[in-house]
This record gives structure tokens, sequence and C-alpha cells, in this order.
């Protein structure tokens, strides 16, 4: 068993691409309509965000990423390896990345979680987070399949 010394946060380095993609799988966070590989490379053209990966002895077990248009942070593809789950290493991904963003000067954070995934939400409410009063509309612009 791996110890917490060997469990550590790093940006996102192209050597894990394919054990983050295997992770979100895992975890089912893929969809049909998006490719992974394409959510990635534009995820690595953002100026302003970030892309964490919780690596535990060299392996990916986490992802989270972090973005900031400069009104609000957005928190996108929290995974962790369900083997993993329940050991507060979301959580400790999550504290990583509101750190990250409060010192880029960001005053609210903005996650979506899909309907049904009670589980998920209530992860986020143990975190302080609560559901707006909003809905949230989308538009897809470049088709991924």
């Amino acid at each position: 068993m791996a110890s917490e010394e060997d469990t550590r946060i790093v940006p996102f380095e192209e050597q894990y691409r394919k054990g983050v993609i295997a992770l979100w799988e895992k975890c089912g966070l893929t969809r049909p309509w998006n490719d992974p590989g394409k959510d990635i490379d534009r995820k690595l053209t953002d100026r302003h965000g970030a892309f964490f990966l919780l690596l535990q002895a060299g392996q990916v077990i986490g992802s989270v990423m972090a973005g900031y248009d400069g009104h609000r942070g957005s928190i996108y593809y929290l995974g962790i390896d369900p083997e993993h789950q329940a050991s507060g290493y979301g959580r400790k991904l999550m504290i990583h990345c509101e750190e990250f963003l409060i010192a880029l000067g960001c005053p609210k954070i903005n996650l979506l979680v899909r309907r049904g995934n009670e589980a998920v939400t209530s992860f986020y409410e143990t975190l302080g987070y609560s559901e707006d009063d909003v809905i949230s509309l989308g538009k897809r612009l470049i088709p991924d399949i």
C-alpha cells in the first residue's frame, strides 16, 4: 500500500494522458458526445486555468480542471479512482483548486453536477457548496464526434 508521502498533486503532463482518460472512464466522467482527448487538448490552451493530477506512486488516481474567466471560477473533471474514493483525496484536490483560484483573485466557484448524482452533490455540500438558483444552459459550437 502506498503511503501519503507517495501521493502528490502535480500539473498535468503529457505522459499521463492515457492514465487520465482511463481514470475518467473508470469514474463515469466521459460521454459519447465529448472526446476526452480533445477536452485535454483544449484545456492545455487555457492560459488562466490549471489541470491538476493526483499521483500515487507515479500512477494517476485523481484529476481536476480549474478555470477562471475573471468573474467566476469553474471546476471540471474532478475524479478520484473508485478504489481510492472516501479517502479524502477529492477534498484534497478541491482545496488545492480553491487555493489556486483564490491566488488569482477569484471570488466564487461555479461547478456543474449531473442530475441524479446525489453522492457527488453530497460530497460538494460537505465542502460548503450549495445549489444556486440558476439554470444552466448550453450550446455545442464544435462537435467532437
